[in-house]
């Protein structure tokens, strides 16, 4: 039986392990994106990538075709690479998506996980009260990230556990533009949310594990759409 660290790399994709150069460099662009440092529509040079993340051209080119199959930048012959710009139908679509198959997955979670998979879920929210006074955006996206994926995980189901991450990647950045700044109590709110799932997850009860999820993903906010309509 695979051990929970081996599911956890499964779900981030074998070839991608984090041990790896280009898995660094492309989970440092990746959060760049997702809290908007490298903006929609912005235009990406190689060179420039590789002089601030320090990174080789090769590594750089990899994450960024990582990247491109996620959606998340854009790849044109004779034009060059930008970040893919927000598109309230795909965010719209990939939360629809996310609420089908994390809802099962944290029903699976609770029949399947052991000890240290709970261990590991809880462990995801250590540091959420700091990120949260800080207003941290890329430790509160990676905290997140992390959080979904120890659950993920923990449903034993390893093809929905990769759906989960690149679908987790697509959405991010929307929940992030659009609550940008978000007050501290709503940061607790969230985190409470969160560790109330991982409770029911330790309980084995998949009916109120998939009843949080719920309430985790939340519906489509019209926040999204009106911060998206607006610019």
């Amino acid at each position: 039986m695979a051990s929970p660290s081996e599911k956890d790399a499964g779900a981030r994709l074998d070839e991608w392990s984090p041990r790896l150069l280009k898995s660094r460099l492309y989970q440092r662009i990746l959060v760049d994106i997702i809290i908007g440092a490298l903006a929609p529509g912005e235009q990406l040079d190689e060179n420039a990538l590789a002089k601030r993340y320090g990174g080789g051209l090769a590594g750089i080119r990899e994450a960024l075709a990582r990247l491109a199959l996620e959606g998340l930048v854009v790849r044109r012959a004779r034009v060059g690479t930008s970040v893919a710009p927000l598109d309230l139908m795909g965010a719209r679509e990939a939360f629809e998506a996310r609420r089908l198959i994390e809802v099962h997955c944290a029903g699976l979670a609770a029949q399947r996980a052991s000890d240290e998979e709970i261990t590991q879920i809880r462990a995801t929210l250590d540091d959420g009260e700091v990120a949260v006074e800080d207003n941290d955006q890329a430790a509160l996206a990676a905290m997140d990230e992390a959080f979904h994926v120890a659950v993920a995980a923990a449903s034993g189901n390893r093809t929905l556990a990769k759906m989960v991450v690149a679908l987790h990647h697509q959405t991010a950045r929307y929940w992030l533009y659009a609550m940008r700044g978000p007050a501290p109590a709503d940061g607790i709110a969230a985190l409470n949310e969160h560790r109330a799932l991982a409770d029911t997850i330790a309980a084995h009860d998949p009916e109120r594990a998939r009843a949080e999820m719920l309430k985790v993903l939340g519906d489509f906010p019209t926040e999204i759409k009106r911060s998206l309509e607006s610019r």
